[in-house]
């Protein structure tokens, strides 16, 4: 998969190819010098301007029919302290990149998502996050900031330097400025002990709390149609370095994660009512297993299946009842789920949209298989999300709007009153944040 979202003939698509943009023109600008110009000169010719990722939002956050910015020249490492125990790294720069640069200089982010194809400017734009009972979403461990506003000027901030931008760019929307460097905390490299094994899906509700509780991060994958789920625990160790080995992790991760996994989406595709018994199949195709690596080795894996995703962040104290009624509206709908639903945690934050501002979190992901319609099973799940205050993913799938978010955000006025001082003229807007923001 290439680094950018696919482009023929001037039209832009995203990664799971729900979504799809004819920009009027793209700049690749090299320095921050450029991108201003650029903005300066889309702002003469009275056009909006979007920067773009790596397209693995689902939503049209990053779509425009203005001025497309594509980040990948502004990428690299451009300072690490280690005396601040912090990296700056330029906003193009790919997740993966910063893991395998920070690892060989003996250092590692806290914690992060399970994939890391993104640019960490478009991760932390939208809210990207892993799971974890004290450490929280990427954008949680930003120390500071250097965006470029509407009028192309440079901004920095951080808690001493513009505290209310900081408060709020971390996890900005595009809505804000164009992120160029990110100053990230970061800590000396140390090792994870991977925990996976299948559970019973009511052991895992019953018990939820207490495996919360008990490990650093904790997860698991429910399998519709099924009462099986996977559960993965990570937690610090000591060591020894335990690796999964090259064969194994092929066959785990790869031939079944992966392979045999597509296989079974192609066939529940095309027959949707095998989809039960493929589930029940591939709900024990994975056998338990326990490694030890360092923390991106550990935390993200590959994702070669495309599919479409929904996910909802809920009050941590709502988790199991929310569960409970997806598992019982799946169970009586008819509809044929082929994808697990993949659950996590992060803890109160202090950013003003984040999922999890000002209140301790949990994360229910629903998935469709790219090309089969996701409607009813996504609009029925984002019914009982709701119903329960949740807040949307920024980058995956949802109805909501900034009615609703005013509502479920105490801080959202303060968002959209910064906006207005940074952006009055809405340089950054498109037909997305026109939604959940309001024009």
């Amino acid at each position: 998969m290439s680094s950018t979202a696919s482009g023929r003939n001037g039209t832009w698509r995203n990664w799971g190819g729900n979504v799809a943009a004819r920009p009027a023109r793209e700049v690749t600008p090299a320095s921050v010098e450029e991108l201003s110009a650029a903005i300066r000169r889309a702002a003469e010719d009275g056009l909006k301007v979007k920067a773009v990722g790596s397209g693995h939002s689902f939503t049209s956050i990053a779509a425009t029919d203005g001025v497309l910015i594509r980040p990948q020249l502004l990428t690299g490492i451009r300072n690490i302290d280690r005396d601040a125990m912090t990296v700056t790294v330029e906003a193009g720069t790919p997740l993966k990149r910063l893991n395998m640069a920070l690892a060989r200089e003996g250092l590692s982010l806290t914690n992060m998502g399970d994939i890391m194809e993104q640019t960490v400017s478009g991760a932390t734009s939208t809210g990207t996050h892993g799971t974890g009972r004290d450490s929280a979403s990427i954008a949680a461990q930003i120390k500071g900031l250097e965006l470029v506003t509407a009028d192309g000027s440079v901004l920095t901030c951080s808690d001493k330097e513009n505290p209310e931008v900081f408060a709020a760019a971390r996890i900005g929307l595009g809505a804000l400025g164009i992120v160029t460097a990110i100053t990230f905390a970061v800590e000396p490299l140390f090792l994870l002990s991977a925990r996976e094994e299948p559970m019973p899906f009511g052991r895992v509700l019953a018990d939820f709390d207490e495996l919360w509780a008990e490990n650093e991060h904790f997860e698991f994958y429910w399998f519709p149609h099924t009462g099986n789920t996977n559960t993965k625990r990570n937690n610090r160790s000591a060591g020894p370095e335990k690796p999964v080995s090259q064969l194994q992790g092929w066959v785990e991760d790869e031939f079944l994660s992966n392979g045999v996994f597509q296989v079974a989406q192609w066939v529940g595709r095309a027959v949707p009512a095998t989809i039960p018994a493929i589930a029940q199949i591939s709900s024990k195709a994975l056998s338990a297993r326990t490694y030890t690596d360092i923390p991106y080795k550990v935390f993200t894996s590959p994702r070669r299946v495309r599919f479409v995703e929904m996910e909802y962040a809920v009050p941590r104290e709502a988790v199991v009842e929310t569960l409970r009624e997806l598992k019982a509206m799946v169970d009586r709908s008819g509809l044929r789920v082929s994808f697990p639903v993949e659950v996590r945690t992060a803890p109160a934050d202090d950013i003003t949209l984040s999922t999890a501002s000002d209140r301790d979190s949990a994360y229910i992901a629903v998935h469709m298989v790219k090309g089969t319609p996701f409607q009813r099973y996504f609009t029925a799940a984002e019914r009982i999300f709701t119903a329960h205050e949740g807040r949307p993913h920024w980058g995956k799938v949802h109805t909501r709007d900034a009615e609703y978010f005013a509502q479920v955000y105490p801080r959202f006025g303060e968002f959209t009153a910064l906006r207005d001082r940074l952006d009055p003229d809405r340089r950054f807007q498109n037909d997305y944040l026109r939604r959940v923001l309001g024009a």
